[in-house]
Formats: structure tokens, sequence, C-alpha cells
């Protein structure tokens, strides 16, 4: 189980990156005029659906502006709950993706017949690290090995 996370992790690096300058675009562009709206259609105590659409789009068009207005106004508190549940859904977006991205198995994204699937030196047991017939990068079929030294090549020969 902790090859998936760890895989989850390495492949979305740089989407958590993007997804924390994501979640600031969207507080300050979406979050700030929805929260102002609904705090100025709800001050007669009612909601007015007429009310919030206006505000609103007149609020999209300066989402600086805005943030500015919610501080001045005293709505902090609709912009903060209106922000949290945002937040939770773009969180369960993005965790049903980081999920989604994890390796199927333990063995995906390696490269089929590289030393890769051994760890820490394990196939130096068998292979050199030196000298010997090259068979990957750092690694070597020692000629000087007792028993069956034969190599099976296995892939293309280019000559350009």
């Amino acid at each position: 189980m902790n090859y998936k996370i760890e895989g989850a992790i390495k492949r979305n690096r740089k989407n958590f990156i993007i997804f924390g300058i994501l979640w600031v675009f969207i507080a300050i562009v979406f979050v700030s005029p929805i929260a102002n709206a609904s705090f100025v259609a709800n001050t007669t105590g009612k909601f007015d659906m007429a009310v919030f659409f206006s505000e609103f789009l007149n609020r999209f068009q300066n989402p600086f502006g805005t943030l500015g207005k919610i501080f001045q106004e005293g709505a902090i508190g609709t912009y903060f709950s209106t922000l949290i549940i945002v937040t939770i859904i773009y969180s369960v977006f993005f965790f049903i993706g980081f999920v989604r991205s994890a390796p199927k198995n333990e063995y995906s994204d390696i490269e089929h017949g590289s030393s890769d699937w051994s760890q820490k030196g394990e196939q130096y047991r068998i292979l050199s690290n030196k000298k010997g017939i090259i068979l990957a990068e750092g690694n070597y079929l020692p000629v000087d090995k007792r028993g069956n030294v034969n190599v099976l090549v296995v892939g293309r020969f280019r000559f350009w």
C-alpha cells in the first residue's frame, strides 16, 4: 500500500503547486463575489435570488475590489464560511484525482528489462558494477564469473 502513496506523490508533485495557485485564484475571483452577493442579498433577513444574481455579476467584474468591500461591509464571516465550503468541495475533487493517479501495482512506470526492480545493490550479487559485458547503465556481466555467462540481447541495434 505504501508504494501507491509514494507513487501518487511522485506523479503529482507539480499538481500540488498548481492546486495551491488555483485555490488562491478561486478564493479571490469566485468566492469573494459569491460571498459579497449572498451577504447583500441576505441583508433584509430573507434571501433574494434576483439581488444575488445582479450583485454577483457586478462584483464578478472587479474581484479584488470585491475582496476589499467584504472587509469594509463586515461580510468576513460569510466569506470564510463560503471559502470553507468551496475548499472542501475542491479538496474532494483533488483527492479523487490523487487517488486515481496512484500506480496500479508496485512495478508501474518501471522500464521492463532494467535493473530498477532491484534495490540497494542486490543485483551486484550476480552482476558487477565496474567491468564486464555491458547489460545496462552501471550493470555489467562479469566475464570471470563461474558458471553460465551466456547473454541474450533482445531489442534493436541501429546504425546512423
